[in-house]
């Protein structure tokens, strides 16, 4: 077991960029980590990193290491928790999920407390960012991932759906008038996401009868933070496109309205995202569990 704790120590100052970044998130002293990375070099027979005043660089063999080895050492480690959990021990451990600012200050984080309630055993290290991360490379067990997934080296399960609306509020169309067809929202103003695929001014919209439209809209302001774009809203600025987990309770109080109702966004997922493992481990499983538990089929922000 040695020997495979010392290759999960080099597989994170390879995610970590640093020895002594790798020591602190497995709570080891530099000095410590260092001697362990000498004694698999020295068991191998081969120098697995070149050291620079910068940063650490794999060798060949490194690479090849850390090519198998991974793989090696996230299986012991699944199959371990499902031994354990098979046994009847409690799950347990450190579960680091990192997810959408947004999404999960409105949805994640009021269920967290029920969720430690029911596993005792586990902590959480929540890191909450509109910026997608590396899961590997900043060592996260799970993601929560909101719209179409791109990275063919991660695993996906959706928890809930996620229908997007046209949004403004009643003063906006008391002032600018209400669009009757999609091609009247070039002559509004419009609120634009500039998110990891760039600035989403191209709207597409479906009518539900298989027609589609998309259209180029123009507006005074672009953000990459979606709560800037619902609050230049509720204040008039123009029309937003959002998920409706968003600005459901805009909705449903009347600070917001949904603009051409009978053309909607094409609905897109929110789900949780993790590394393609062999085995999954347990505290993954559970909380991937948890929120499809919790979410069901119908959230309650379509009601």
């Amino acid at each position: 077991m040695d020997r495979i704790g010392d290759i999960a120590l080099f597989l994170r100052v390879l995610d970590t960029g640093s020895i002594s970044a790798a020591a602190r998130s497995l709570d080891l002293s530099p000095a410590l980590a260092s001697q362990r990375l000498k004694r698999l070099e020295d068991a191998l027979g081969v120098r697995l990193l070149h050291r620079t005043m910068r940063r650490l660089h794999p060798t060949p063999e490194g690479l090849r290491l850390a090519g198998e080895g991974r793989t090696l050492v996230e299986a012991l480690d699944g199959l371990a928790g499902s031994l354990r959990e098979s046994g009847g021990q409690a799950v347990g451990g450190t579960l680091r999920v990192t997810m959408s600012a947004s999404f999960g200050r409105q949805h994640i984080s009021p269920r967290l407390p029920r969720f430690l309630a029911a596993h005792p055993g586990l902590q959480l290290s929540v890191h909450m960012s509109d910026q997608q991360v590396d899961l590997v490379r900043e060592g996260f067990d799970l993601a929560i991932r909101i719209g179409d997934l791109d990275d063919s080296q991660l695993v996906g399960r959706q928890i809930a759906a996620n229908p997007r609306v046209l949004v403004a509020s009643p003063d906006y169309l008391a002032r600018r008038g209400i669009p009757a067809a999609p091609d009247d929202l070039a002559a509004h103003d419009c609120l634009v996401l500039v998110g990891s695929r760039g600035r989403q001014d191209r709207w597409q919209l479906l009518d539900g009868a298989g027609g589609e439209t998309t259209i180029t809209v123009t507006g005074p302001l672009e953000s990459n933070l979606g709560e800037v774009l619902r609050d230049a809203a509720l204040e008039g600025a123009g029309i937003a496109m959002h998920a409706l987990w968003h600005v459901a309770g805009d909705l449903r109080a009347g600070r917001l309205v949904r603009v051409l109702p009978g053309h909607a966004p094409p609905e897109t997922g929110i789900h949780a995202v993790m590394p393609d493992r062999i085995f999954v481990p347990p505290r993954t499983r559970v909380f991937v569990s948890f929120l499809q538990t919790e979410f069901g089929s119908t959230p309650h922000w379509h009601t």
